[in-house]
């Protein structure tokens, strides 16, 4: 396997030098201020990249506002123990897409989050202690225990929430693939997910940089200038 030194190399050239790809870089994952933040403002977040998937990022975030009125600011105790004509009624809802399997998801996503955070205290202290070592097996979390969070939509959700998390979107993969990583191509198998995992641990372990700034760089080394899948 190359060095990460390589990578960011490569990187730093398509980007027009090392200070051009530092200024690309996202504020540090910060997983005390994760552990304080609201169980509410984690399922609002949680909502948001449920309705992204398949949409225009642009209108969902235009119609937010009407989304934290209609879903009463996602307050976890009311949502937990609302009636099923509440659900209905947001069915036709105009202050929401009107997509009844995704507002479903939010009733199944509160309920998600009670007990995570009845089993850690909070859903925040959840996500932020979660070992980065074993971030795959908090996506697997997510796959199973949490509705429309697989896959893609789970690893931007942890990402926009402030958890330290690598992304496998298809210019990481790629990047992986040219560091000799022998993953197969398509979706990534159990087996590709261990690999993933145990490169990028070993990329940590020799540069000290966050999995955000890892992933990201990676992106950066091998994606369409501009157009880069690792945001």
């Amino acid at each position: 396997m190359g060095s990460f030194t390589e990578i960011e190399e490569r990187a730093e050239k398509r980007k027009g030098g090392p200070d051009a790809l530092k200024a690309l870089m996202p504020k540090t994952p910060n997983h005390d201020a994760l552990r304080a933040l609201p169980d509410d403002r984690i399922l609002s977040e949680m909502t948001r990249y449920v309705f992204y998937a398949g949409f225009v990022r642009n209108i969902i975030d235009a119609k937010w506002p009407g989304f934290e009125a209609a879903f009463s600011g996602f307050d976890l105790a009311f949502l937990n123990f609302a009636p099923d004509d509440y659900w209905h009624d947001l069915t036709s809802d105009a202050r929401v897409v009107r997509n009844g399997a995704k507002i479903m998801s939010v009733q199944k996503n509160a309920q998600f989050i009670r007990q995570i955070a009845d089993e850690h205290g909070s859903a925040g202290r959840f996500f932020a202690d979660w070992p980065n070592t074993d971030h795959i097996g908090l996506l697997a979390v997510l796959d199973k225990r949490a509705d429309r969070l697989g896959g893609m939509s789970g690893q931007y959700l942890l990402r926009a929430i402030g958890r330290d998390s690598f992304v496998m979107s298809h210019d990481v993969l790629v990047c992986l693939r040219l560091s000799g990583v022998p993953i197969s191509e398509g979706k990534p198998g159990k087996k590709d997910l261990r690999l993933i995992q145990d490169q990028f641990n070993a990329w940590h372990a020799e540069t000290g940089l966050p999995l955000t700034y890892l992933s990201r760089i990676c992106a950066f080394s091998v994606g369409m200038p501009g157009e880069e899948d690792d945001v």
